[in-house]
Order: structure tokens, then C-alpha cells, then sequence
């Protein structure tokens, strides 16, 4: 066994410690999983779903708690409060979906036959949770993977351990039966070997590119699926009719909120020639506005990014642009706590910069963000489509159909428009390119986690 331990981003300090899940304890988690599951896809859908929202309920009561418990692990400032108005918003619409969304597929009416698709749940679920959003993430496939009939696993990230024990706690509060969820501590060995040897049918993940073919790898072979939410560089585009004040408010909270750490973040905005000036003048300023601290403290309002590594990620793209000749327009005298190195990283916006750049090219997850002059909306498409990720991309109109038809030539899974870094959940999540495949939330985030099992039913 192998201990996992969390180190607060604030200080340094020991958040928790846990060891790993022992072999006997992962072959007993897996054996009971089956037992278990195979008994809850008999279950009613309506006492499933009752079950899962009687687990919603348990787990918004523990957010007073959950708030400064994130803080101290990953360093989100408390005055942004916790995760779960978008947990509920998720849990509770997927549950509210699932009869229609899980119903048979009916075909025609043929004399003397009875036709029929079943969606059957596909068994168990390993679902390998992030810790920058670790209740968000979770609750995607979590709660429809119980809904669908199956059995979940979850792996917690290091960071943020803390929260797979309250994902059990809630569980528990729900009297779901016993093996259906657990929660497992693994080191990265133990989910490789869950995965290659075929232990469970599914495996939902989320995090960066190298890891999401960690898992691949792992799981080939074993016809094993995967949903797989990797990597992501979040474009905006400014057109010339935005509404202006507006652009700008949205897009630096876009870029910056979370210290940038958010999976469908702002990474690179495209600004209309008529308005560059104007709204780069305006976004620094507002940018300026930031007060970057301990996240316990309620007027903070950028927290320390969650790892040292991570911002030295930041820091390194940073030096890279402005020594290609990027203009960095935030001063760091106005963020004293941002010592050049750990965990404290100020916000960043950068200028003259352009795709030689990998603070434009490269995922930085972190609170820095490159702004480019363009023409033209044809432009604006070159560029935003000039880059390995696919997640989303914002754009900034009062022209709706102008909006579309740009959406439909930009290769990403979601088109925003006049909005950024938000997960609605009747939408299918899904991305392209190193992005990665599959689907989570939506109706169409249930066919993930069901396989088709069809019915021929001749009359004599």
C-alpha cells in the first residue's frame, strides 16, 4: 500500500492522508460491485431515482463544510462558496430525464411481432474523478451511471481525496445498498490494473491529455469503454456588434475564475479590430481588480493555484512569450503575495502574442490569458480552429445567426454565445481532437453508460 496524501496549496501543510486500497480490499470492492449491481438493475426507476435524490439532498447539507474543506485542498477561495448549485442543477436534471431518456426504442408496428430496444445498463462504472471541479466532474457520471442501473466505483483525485469520502457519506445517508458505490483510494498502478485485466465495463475520466492515453493504454484489449474528457485551450471571439461591457466582465471571470482552472476556462481570445484597443484597456483593468490570497479569507478573490508545479507551468509560459516578444500589461507590484515561485500566481494578460506561442497553443490551466487583433470572422475561425484541443468556444455577438454559422465551422463539442465556462446539463459534454470522445449528461449521456439489447418477440 501506498499512502496518498493531499498538501494544502495555502500553506503547505498536511490536509489528510490515506492509504491505498490494498489488493484484497480492490478485489472485494469489484467482486461486491457485481453482486450489487446486478440486483439494482431490477430496481424500479422510480426508487432509483428516489434513492439519488435523497443523495442529492445529503450532500447539500454538507456545504458549509465542503466549502472551506475545498479551499484548504485545492485552494478555491471561499467567497466563491462551494460546487454544489451546479452539482444539483446536474444531479437533479439527469435524474428528472432518466424514464425518457432510458425508455425502450419502439420501432413500427409489424403484425405478430413485438419489436423492441432496451438500453440495460453496462455493469460497473470506474469513474476516475479530477480535483480542479472534483464534485462537478464526479456528479457527471456518478449520478446517471446509479440511474442507469449500474454499479460505480469512484477514484478521487490526490488533491482533493477528502471528497470521495463525502460522495460515501451522502451515500450512506441514502441507504443506497451495500457495494453499489464505493469510494477507493488507488494509486495510478492500481486503476492500470483494474483496467487491463477487464474488472469493470466502463470507465469514465477527465484529466489531462497524457493521462487520458494512460487509460486508453491500459484498457486496450479488454473492449473496455471510455469516456474520456482530456485537454483543453478555450477560445473567445469579440466581434465588432458585441455588447461590449458585458464581453468584458464575462471573459476575464471566464479567464481567471478558479485561479484558471476550470476544464472549459478562457485560454485565448480573438478581439475584432474596432474594439481591440478599447477592450484590451478595459479587461486589464478590470483584471487589476483582483485580490489574490488565502482562499480562507473572504476577500479573496484569486486563490493560490492548486499545485507549485502547476504554476510554475504558467510561469514558464509567461517568460517564454514575453521573451518572443509579448507585452504583459499587469504589473507585479500589484500582487505582492506572488513571490515568483509556489503556489501564489497573479493573474496575467498578454499582448502581441501570436501560435508560435505556447501560452497560445498550449494548455497552461492557469490564470493567464493572450489576447490577439483580428479582421474578420474568417480569421477569427483560422485561429480558433488552429489547435490540437476541442472543448468550447465563446462568441461574443447580439447576432445569433451570425453566431451559429461561425459555431458550425469552429471545431469544438460546445458553441457559446455570450457566455463562457458553464456545463449545461440538458447539452451533451463532449469534445474533439485531443480533447478526447464520449459523451457525459444529456440523453445522450445515457447511451454512454447502457448498451442496446434488442427484442424479436414472433406471435404463433
Amino acid at each position: 500500500m501506498t499512502d496518498i496524501i493531499c498538501t494544502s496549496p495555502i500553506d503547505g501543510s498536511e490536509v489528510a492522508r490515506r492509504s491505498s486500497a490494498s489488493q484484497a480490499t480492490i478485489d472485494a470492492t469489484l467482486r461486491d460491485a457485481r453482486i450489487a449491481q446486478k440486483l439494482w438493475a431490477k430496481v424500479p426507476l422510480a426508487e432509483r431515482a428516489a434513492k439519488l435524490t435523497a443523495f442529492v439532498d445529503a450532500m447539500l447539507t454538507m456545504n458549509q463544510e465542503v466549502v472551506p474543506e475545498i479551499a484548504q485542498q485545492m485552494g478555491r477561495p471561499v467567497k466563491w462558496g462551494g460546487e454544489f448549485r451546479g452539482f444539483e442543477e446536474r444531479a437533479r436534471h439527469m435524474i428528472n430525464i432518466a424514464p425518457e431518456a432510458l425508455a425502450p426504442i419502439v420501432p413500427e408496428i409489424k403484425t405478430g411481432f413485438s419489436r423492441y430496444i432496451e438500453k440495460v445498463p453496462v455493469g460497473v462504472v470506474l469513474v476516475v474523478a479530477p480535483w480542479n471541479y472534483p464534485y462537478l466532474t464526479a456528479v457527471n457520471s456518478v449520478v446517471p451511471a446509479l440511474m442507469a442501473g449500474n454499479a460505480v466505483i469512484l477514484k478521487a483525485a490526490a488533491q482533493t481525496i477528502l471528497v470521495g469520502e463525502r460522495f460515501a457519506e451522502a451515500m450512506l445517508m441514502a441507504d443506497l445498498p451495500k457495494g453499489l458505490f464505493t469510494n477507493l483510494v488507488l494509486t495510478h498502478d492500481d486503476t492500470s490494473r483494474i483496467l487491463s485485466t477487464g474488472s469493470v465495463d466502463h470507465c469514465n475520466f477527465t484529466g489531462s491529455v497524457a493521462g487520458g492515453r494512460a487509460i486508453e493504454k491500459s484498457a486496450a484489449g479488454t473492449f473496455t469503454t471510455l469516456g474520456l474528457e482530456l485537454g483543453g485551450k478555450d477560445p473567445a471571439y469579440v466581434r465588432a456588434d458585441a455588447h461590449f461591457d458585458h464581453a468584458v466582465e464575462n471573459l476575464v471571470d471566464g479567464a481567471f475564475f478558479n485561479s484558471g482552472q476550470c476544464c472549459c476556462g478562457i485560454e485565448r481570445i480573438y478581439v475584432h479590430e474596432s474594439l481591440y484597443e478599447r477592450f484590451v484597456e478595459a479587461f486589464v483593468a478590470l483584471t487589476k481588480t483582483y485580490k489574490l490570497g488565502n482562499p480562507l479569507d473572504e476577500t479573496t478573490t484569486l486563490g493560490p493555484m492548486a499545485t507549485a508545479k502547476g504554476a510554475e507551468v504558467v510561469r514558464t509560459q509567461i517568460k517564454e512569450a514575453v521573451a518572443k516578444g509579448a507585452k504583459a500589461h499587469i504589473d507585479a507590484d500589484l500582487f505582492p503575495e506572488d513571490k515568483g515561485t509556489g503556489t501564489y500566481l497573479m493573474p496575467q494578460v498578454l499582448t502581441n502574442v501570436n501560435h508560435s506561442m505556447s501560452v497560445m497553443m498550449e494548455e497552461n490551466f492557469g490564470p493567464v490569458v493572450g489576447i490577439m487583433k483580428v479582421k474578420d470572422d474568417a480569421e477569427a475561425i483560422r485561429l480558433m480552429n488552429d489547435s490540437p484541443y476541442g472543448l468550447t468556444a465563446a462568441i461574443w455577438t447580439q447576432n445569433e445567426s451570425a453566431a451559429a454559422s461561425i459555431g458550425r465551422e469552429i471545431e469544438t463539442g460546445t458553441v457559446f454565445m455570450n457566455r463562457c465556462d458553464y456545463l449545461d446539463p440538458a447539452l451533451a459534454w463532449t469534445g474533439v481532437k485531443d480533447t478526447g470522445r464520449g459523451v457525459s449528461l444529456s440523453e445522450i449521456g445515457y447511451d454512454m453508460l447502457t448498451r442496446a439489447k434488442s427484442y424479436h418477440l414472433r406471435a404463433i
